[in-house]
């Protein structure tokens, strides 16, 4: 069988997409893209705006359209919230059972029944999947973490796939091996990354900790945090372990503390800035990244300007930036005041802008320093591989994939930092 795969949401969800190609493979199904017209096409949905949802169910349709007999399987956020707009699809399994997803598509092609697995999400214990594929093939992601507690006023996502939940630590060191015989970085990602391990009584420094010391070589960057969970024990580890990768990616949302009430975010913007400030004078030249939503609702021109001032002000190395989109569901839905869509789009381009602007000069700082990188892709004489704080660099040199190599930062132009390798 020729199966595509297609992922519309967070790097969870890619994490859990590979998984299950790999299952899907190994049992003898072969990969293809999308436009090849597959015997099965599997979705995994995104209910993370009204937008999302509607990608997946556009997918659904396009499917079936091209090919009537072909085998359609939504899985994970949407399908969990469903709203009866998925009936079409073959397959559907929400949040709680990604793993059996292989052997529903096998039962499928014997029986043609319909399958619908949409459990309960209380008390669902972790869904440890491995995965060996990442698409630089150098580094890889380890999910550790999955569901939320916080229930931001604007996210779906405690409904879509439940409460705080983490992998056994023990687990968490096998896979960590068993990676680190691969690949030279380690990616810990989760929804709730920083909340890891609650329920074993430790916490995600203490896991990190014990990956440096049980294995070898291998880098650990963390994919997101929020500034609540940044502890004094992890900058720490960051500052005087050479492993961690020196690079934050801290979700700030809105930089007006009136916004962050209505968001429901547990910190203010002194917080915040507090917390970046003593991140930088324990590590100095951290790379620190945030996401942030325009347009929230109510969000004034006053409050939109104190955010745009606050951003300049925290000196982040990039920013992801999101208009508001509306989620039915959650509570920001239900607030008065909803952004016209045209002053969503200026203000998102302004901090866009302003992005570009903060990624050069923290590009630029950078120059002449020596830095690790890890090859990732090896292609028309270049090689490209990531610093420690996530620098994207080109060397003009075919060097060897997956190796590590000292670096020089040589010049910055047109976006792109270019490098030379030195004998260490």
């Amino acid at each position: 069988m020729k199966y595509a795969i297609v992922n519309l949401g967070c790097k969870v969800n890619a994490f859990e997409a590979e998984a299950v190609s790999e299952m899907l493979s190994n049992n003898g199904h072969t990969r293809v893209s999308f436009d090849e017209q597959p015997d099965a096409t599997i979705v995994f949905t995104c209910a993370v705006t009204n937008t999302a949802a509607a990608k997946s169910r556009k997918i659904l349709h396009q499917a079936k359209r091209i090919k009537e007999d072909e085998i359609t399987a939504l899985v994970g956020c949407y399908v969990q919230v469903n709203d009866g707009l998925l009936e079409e699809a073959d397959i559907l399994v929400g949040s709680a059972n990604k793993k059996k997803l292989p052997q529903y598509i096998e039962q499928y092609l014997k029986d043609h029944k319909k399958i619908r697995d949409i459990a309960s999400l209380e008390n669902v214990p972790f869904d440890s999947f491995t995965s060996s594929v990442h698409d630089s093939k150098a580094r890889c992601d380890l999910k550790i973490q999955d569901g939320c507690n916080q229930f931001c006023s604007y996210c779906i996502i405690p409904y879509a796939r439940g409460r705080e939940r983490s992998m056994e630590p023990d687990l968490v060191i096998a896979e960590a091996k068993r990676l680190s015989k691969k690949y030279k970085e380690i990616v810990l990602t989760g929804i709730h990354t920083g909340r890891y391990g609650k329920e074993y009584n430790i916490t995600l420094t203490d896991i990190i900790r014990r990956i440096l010391i049980e294995t070898e070589n291998v880098r650990i960057r963390i994919s997101s945090i929020e500034i609540t969970e940044v502890s004094d024990d992890l900058i720490q580890l960051m500052k005087e372990n050479d492993r961690m990768t020196k690079f934050l990616h801290i979700p700030l949302q809105s930089g007006c503390d009136s916004v962050l009430k209505r968001m429901h975010r547990p910190y203010d913007t002194e917080e915040y800035y507090a917390k970046i400030e003593k991140i930088r004078k324990e590590i100095p030249g951290v790379s620190i990244s945030t996401d942030l939503i325009t347009g929230f609702p109510q969000e004034s021109e006053q409050e939109f300007l104190e955010t745009y001032e606050f951003l300049k002000k925290c000196h982040f190395s990039f920013l992801h930036v999101f208009p508001y989109s509306l989620r039915e569901g959650t509570a920001a839905a239900k607030m008065n005041g909803q952004i016209d869509p045209q002053v969503k789009k200026l203000r998102t381009k302004k901090c866009i802008a302003l992005s570009e602007q903060l990624y050069d000069t923290y590009q630029l700082s950078k120059v002449n320093e020596r830095a690790e990188i890890i090859a990732e892709w090896v292609k028309d004489g270049y090689t490209t591989g990531h610093t420690s704080e996530y620098i994207p660099v080109k060397i003009e040199e075919e060097l060897v994939h997956g190796e590590k190599y000292t670096v020089v930062l040589e010049r910055y132009e047109d976006h792109q930092m270019y490098a030379r390798k030195v004998s260490d």
